[in-house]
């Protein structure tokens, strides 16, 4: 199942430790008549990452780091390596990811197939922007892509959630630090409209930003927020006394979920407390304060399995997108949802910069929104559609990584450069060996 926790399916599970594993799981496959599909570290919310019936290539145990050029920033790992393995071995020297999503437990092979994103997007665009080549196993055998190397198949490949191929190896350009610290500037927006004003004017002067809106607020207050501006701190941003390790990376994971609750913990009056009191912890304004890497970008990641905490249901992460002149869908949402009795857990507002090249990759200039719904709410099924309608209406899209429910009517309307993208696949993988729970869900794959 996904990280929601919901809809599972049945299929095969193959450890992959090699490239050459792949290669076999795949060839077999395809001499049965049988369906592929790669699974890495398990974080898509619905069920892109699952194959009922068929073969899911398990590529986690594929995680070693090949080669680091520590000069140019350059790195090469097996497609199972997590982000998370990355930063331990390129934070102390210098280097970060370009891109990294609020979770550093996401495998390369993953962060390509949903051309993840992360704070920076607005400045520096999205994974598949950085990669340099790729090596990927598909129908016909294994062929190594990239920009500047058969860009077409690679840029099918970057956001197109593992049905080109399974991801066996990664370079990618990294970022320059001097420090593993950030410079974070938080302040609280008292409604939706202060808050994407003040995203707009952070944007232009901070490398990375994002808000956290009260998904509950509602009246004057809806869409009230805090707001995180950062940059990678210089060495001179550091207290004296951080100065002498000022590389120093060494995330911990203190507090863990060990089994799901027999009911969700996620309720009305446990959200409604809980973000009255992040609303008011957070300073009006406070500039310059120093953040470690985990505090910063994957804050969730310090409680392990918290996903469990939303019970036996599940729960599933909407997360729209919609162009600037759209802005309004991003109210409209929260208002539907709250009248429908909708509670969004935790929601997530930023903006996004230029596209990719990729035509499945999920952002666009715009807003883009991401809230946690508990699963069992007798309306959400109802109301998740009209937004959708409002969304496609509005030139915007749903994220495919996250989604766990779209009508298939809606694919060509979010995506309307999906035949393009689909012929791409059929002309390297004609009989639709790679296939995923989620594509014959929106296109109706047999």
């Amino acid at each position: 199942m996904g990280f929601g926790r919901a809809a599972g399916s049945v299929a095969t599970l193959h450890e992959a430790r090699t490239a050459r594993d792949v290669e076999r799981v795949v060839a077999d496959a395809r001499a049965a008549g049988g369906r592929v599909l790669a699974r890495g570290l398990g974080r898509a919310y619905g069920d892109a990452a699952q194959c009922a019936g068929g073969e899911l290539v398990d590529c986690t145990p594929m995680a070693r780091l090949l080669e680091l050029d520590s000069e140019h920033g350059v790195v090469r790992a097996e497609g199972g390596c997590s982000i998370a393995s990355l930063l331990r071995t390129c934070v102390p020297r210098g280097w970060f990811v370009p891109v990294t999503p609020g979770t550093r437990h996401v495998t390369l092979g993953g962060a390509v197939a949903a051309d993840v994103h992360g704070k920076n997007h607005h400045r520096d665009g999205s994974f598949g922007g950085h990669v340099v080549a790729l090596e990927v196993v598909g129908a016909s055998g294994t062929a190594r892509v990239g920009p500047g190397l058969d860009p077409e198949r690679y840029w099918a490949t970057v956001g197109g959630m593992g049905l080109t191929g399974v991801v066996t190896e990664v370079t990618v350009k990294l970022r320059r630090i001097a420090t593993s610290r950030l410079a974070v500037t938080t302040e609280r927006a008292p409604d939706l409209d202060a808050c994407m004003a003040r995203l707009t004017e952070l944007d232009a002067g901070h490398g990375y930003t994002v808000a956290w809106v009260d998904g509950l607020a509602s009246g004057g207050r809806l869409g009230r927020s805090v707001i995180t501006a950062g940059d990678h701190a210089a060495l001179d941003d550091l207290p004296a006394g951080m100065r002498a390790d000022a590389l120093a990376y060494d995330p911990r994971t203190p507090l863990s979920v060990p089994v799901a609750p027999p009911v969700s913990l996620v309720g009305r009056g446990t959200l409604r407390a809980f973000n009255e009191a992040w609303y008011r912890k957070a300073p009006r304004r406070r500039v310059g304060e120093i953040q470690s890497i985990a505090q910063f970008f994957h804050p969730l990641d310090a409680v392990r399995d918290w996903n469990r905490l939303y019970g036996p249901r599940g729960f599933t992460q909407y997360q729209l997108v919609v162009p600037f002149s759209g802005a309004d869908v991003v109210r409209r949402t929260l208002e539907l949802l709250q009248r429908a009795h909708v509670l969004p857990a935790l929601c997530v507002l930023k903006s996004f910069g230029s596209a990719s090249a990729a035509p499945m990759s999920f952002p666009m200039p715009g807003w883009t929104l991401a809230a946690d719904l508990p699963l069992g709410s007798p309306a959400l099924a109802g109301v998740l559609d009209e937004i959708d309608g409002v969304v496609a209406g509005a030139g915007g899209r749903v994220y495919l990584a996250k989604d766990g429910r779209l009508r298939p009517e809606l694919l060509s309307t979010m995506y309307p450069r999906v035949a393009e993208w689909r012929a791409v696949c059929e002309r390297h993988d004609p009989e639709q060996l790679f296939v995923s729970d989620l594509w014959r869900r929106v296109a109706a794959v047999a």
